[in-house]
């Protein structure tokens, strides 16, 4: 099982896996270990990843780019409205009110969901990552900035199934950055010792976050996020592309803006003039050649110019760290260190304001790129059972708070508590108590929408069924479990029933009214309140499991005059189905036809590369062969052959340029089997005349060695004496054969031309060399060995057979008298 961590960026994706050896960043098939967030649309086939990057300008209206922060929202949304006229596709209006985009694909105008989209994205990551590990890739952890909502979560949830990955979790770019620095470090303080803080600011290319947090030896807590959304490295490129679209008004009378390929080209060459200017402070040239109408346009910028045109976004760059440490409760004294990542913290402005800000110097130890990835390569290796990690926990927190409300018999008919704090620990499960006589609901929303980088503050809302009354006709109490599980997403897991057993005494709640917990008790008794989910591989979003009724009264509030005396109720617990509407997620079956489309697409872009293969196929061997026959195949072949084989190429070029645009995979093959049977030949005769004398001269000097061997026997050469006739008369007969067989064909082979196939294959000469297979056992046959030994002993089996070396020195020991020594036995061994 492979454990990936992908790091899903808005303009570039990164991959990491983890490894025996550590984690690594996978490279793709161009060997980049960035892959940009694009996906390009054609008339056959998409493109994804940097095939679909160049083709962002031919094709613009059709390469989306810059999707992440369309993760569900709807087309009327402010931020969608001020988003359009920057985007070169169009958006459009889903049935479900959501922004699709709408493109030109397989000559039809096609709309997609962001999710279709974000899982076409993911579908590549996979293939690159499967073809970098050589093995399937199912499980692994996607980053998701810290300010995502729950909507916008559940639609990057829906992105990784239709995708085909097991998303074992969502994880937040500052934790996983978090985790990437803090799972390597030997000096953390113990458990019990005041823990190390650390800021983690990452400015990437369309947000700014902000995470302070809290080390120990073998964990890390969250303590603080804040964040600019809205803020990033294209704030910065646009500021440079305004400025330009300026001067080219006014110096070249060029109007960029209305020529959206224009504007890209000039968005291209601004980001890189940013990347110049952060490592150089003197003045730069931007220079595009043919930008518009035939218009080669140049300018100068210098690092000093350049921050004073983004000081409106210098300036927002201390509010997200100064809310952090707020939150934090934590003094600039109380903080270790500043660690950055993200590209757009390369920016020198941007860095001097974080330092000025902490009054420390900042610490780039991680790589800015790739932090992300890696720490979730980390917690998927975490939460994988095939890979064994050291133990260390991960506590983040929920962003935003959140509040329920239901209805009550009040004058205002309306109850409501915030289950969930600002920064309160997550994954965490809750119980709230309600006595209620009939099926009630329970809308869920974020507390505080002012402060939500989202329009509709609204989460769900949660029916609880098959709620009646006690037989008594009293209300019955209902337990309800609500959690923000690993994801970050926020649920109505489940709710029970507590039954009276008939003959019991009256439940020690008296209050009719729903209770909930209250957050202002004792630290001991919050703790309470947690249910063990933990971080286990199963904690979906749509995993509705039964309530545990151990928890008992937790977070109840009790009668303060019931004392410890009274003997315990006894109750039975019944689960009650929970019905959920109002949630931003795919139905079941939308999501299932997304998949199904999705591995269509695959299919029909696998089907495209076949044919482009073979096509490319054809042309490469009309090239190839046409150069050969100019050069080294031009002696192979008749100038009649020649002439019709050129020709042949060429009406085979000018079909391929022309009916030959657009074939199916098998036309293009059997036009090369065409070209092969003719080219074939050639080739295998040009091989065959380089190769075949060194073939005839190793099998000659073979044959000759084995004749000097026939000849040395012959002359009665004491080497071979010990061969007996038999065997001499095989090597004979095979060494005369071979001899025979390379006279005739070296002669048959000197009487053709060398355009005609040859009468003996390089294959046949090296088959004729294995004449050792039968010579060499012969020759080398080893001398029997002839031991001194008494006259009785001379016939018997053990003188043909060898004595054991302990005998024979013995033997020779006898034969030779009592002084032979060791070493003259070893001689005559030799011998």
């Amino acid at each position: 099982m492979s454990v990936v961590g992908i790091d899903v960026g808005f303009q570039n994706c990164y991959i990491a896996v983890a490894r025996s050896g550590g984690i690594e960043t996978i490279a793709n098939e161009y060997s980049d270990r960035c892959t940009p967030a694009c996906v390009s649309f054609a008339s056959k086939n998409r493109m994804i990843g940097n095939a679909a990057k160049s083709q962002m300008i031919t094709n613009f209206k059709n390469t989306v780019h810059g999707f992440k922060k369309l993760h569900g929202r709807a087309f009327d949304d402010a931020f969608i409205l001020a988003e359009q006229p920057k985007l070169p596709y169009s958006l459009h209006k889903l049935p479900n009110g959501n922004a699709g985009i709408k493109v030109r694909y397989l000559d039809a105008d096609k709309v997609f969901t962001v999710e279709q989209i974000t899982g076409m994205l993911l579908s590549k990551l996979r293939e690159t990552s499967q073809s970098a590990l050589k093995k399937p890739v199912v499980d692994c952890v996607i980053s998701v900035p810290s300010f995502f909502t729950d909507a916008e979560r559940r639609s990057v949830f829906d992105a990784t199934q239709i995708a085909g990955l097991n998303c074992l979790r969502l994880i937040n770019d500052t934790t996983a950055v978090a985790l990437a620095y803090g799972i390597y470090k030997q000096d953390l303080p113990n458990p019990e010792e005041k823990p190390r803080n650390v800021v983690f600011v990452d400015m990437g290319h369309s947000s700014f976050q902000v995470s302070i947090t809290a080390f120990n030896k073998g964990k890390l807590k969250v303590l603080a996020t804040a964040f600019d959304p809205y803020l990033g490295g294209r704030n910065f490129d646009e500021a440079l592309v305004d400025y330009f679209c300026e001067e080219f008004k006014t110096k070249y009378k060029l109007n960029v803006r209305d020529n959206p390929r224009a504007l890209l080209r000039l968005h291209q060459e601004c980001e890189k003039l940013k990347k110049l200017m952060s490592a150089n402070s003197s003045d730069l040239p931007l220079n595009i050649e043919c930008f518009m109408n035939d218009i080669d346009v140049s300018s100068r910028m210098n690092r000093a110019q350049f921050e004073d045109m983004c000081a409106q976004y210098l300036m927002r760059v201390e509010m997200p760290l100064k809310t952090a440490l707020e939150q934090s409760k934590l003094s600039r004294d109380d903080v270790y260190a500043v660690e950055l990542v993200g590209g757009a913290t390369r920016i020198p402005a941007v860095k001097d304001r974080i330092a000025k800000y902490f009054c420390k110097d900042i610490s780039t130890t991680l790589n800015a790129d790739e932090a992300v990835a890696r720490g979730c390569a980390l917690q998927c290796a975490i939460l994988s059972p095939a890979f064994k990690v050291r133990e260390f926990s991960i506590t983040d927190v929920v962003t935003f708070p959140i509040t329920l409300r239901w209805k009550t018999p009040t004058e205002d008919g309306l109850g409501e508590c915030e289950v969930f704090g600002k920064n309160h620990s997550a994954p965490f499960s809750k119980v709230i108590t309600f006595h209620k006589k009939e099926p009630f609901d329970l809308e869920a929303f974020y507390s505080n929408p002012q402060e939500l980088p989202y329009p509709d503050h609204r989460i769900g809302c949660f029916s609880v069924q098959n709620v009646v009354p006690q037989p008594d006709g009293d209300s019955s109490k209902v337990k309800v479990k609500v959690r923000v599980n690993i994801h970050g997403i926020f649920s109505v897991s489940s709710a029970s029933l507590i039954e009276k057993q008939k003959g019991e005494g009256e439940d020690m709640q008296i209050d009719s009214e729903p209770m909930v917990q209250n957050e202002g008790r004792a630290e001991e008794q919050t703790k309470m309140q947690v249910d063990p989910e933990g971080q286990n591989q199963g904690d979906q979003h749509n995993d509705d499991s039964s309530f545990n009724s151990k928890e008992g009264a937790a977070g109840e509030s009790q009668d303060p005059t019931a004392g410890g005396s009274k003997p315990k109720v006894k109750v039975k617990s019944l689960d009650l189905p929970i019905m959920s509407s109002n949630i931003r997620q795919l139905d079941t079956e939308v999501l299932a036809n997304f998949v199904e489309s999705e591995r269509q697409m695959i299919s029909q872009d696998k089907l495209v590369k076949e044919v482009n293969d073979a096509k490319n196929a054809v042309e490469e061997y009309v090239y190839e062969l046409r150069e050969k026959l100019c050069g080294v195949y031009q002696k192979y072949i008749n100038e009649e052959d020649s002439n019709r084989l050129t020709l042949m190429l060429e009406d085979t070029e000018n079909w391929l340029y022309e009916d030959g645009e657009d074939q199916p995979k098998h036309v293009y093959e059997e036009k090369l089997d065409a070209l092969k049977r003719l080219g074939q030949p050639i080739q295998e005769r040009h091989i065959e005349h380089e190769d075949r004398p060194k073939a005839f001269e190793e099998l000659g000097k073979k044959l000759q060695l084995y004749l000097k061997f026939v000849d040395c026997y012959r002359q009665k050469d004491e080497r071979f004496v010990h061969l007996s006739p038999e065997e001499m008369s095989i090597v004979e007969k095979c060494v005369n054969e071979g001899m025979g067989w390379l006279n005739n064909k070296m002669n048959a082979q000197s009487k053709l031309d060398i355009t005609q196939d040859p009468v003996v294959k390089v294959a046949d000469i090296i088959a004729k060399i294995q004449v050792e297979d039968v010579c060499y056992p012969v020759i080398n046959k080893p001398t029997p060995k002839v031991e001194e030994t008494s006259a009785g002993n001379e016939q018997n089996a053990e003188a043909h057979n060898g004595p054991a070396p302990k005998q024979a020195a013995e033997g020779k020991a006898d034969a030779k008298g009592s002084h032979q020594t060791k070493a003259g036995t070893k001689e005559m061994e030799v011998e």
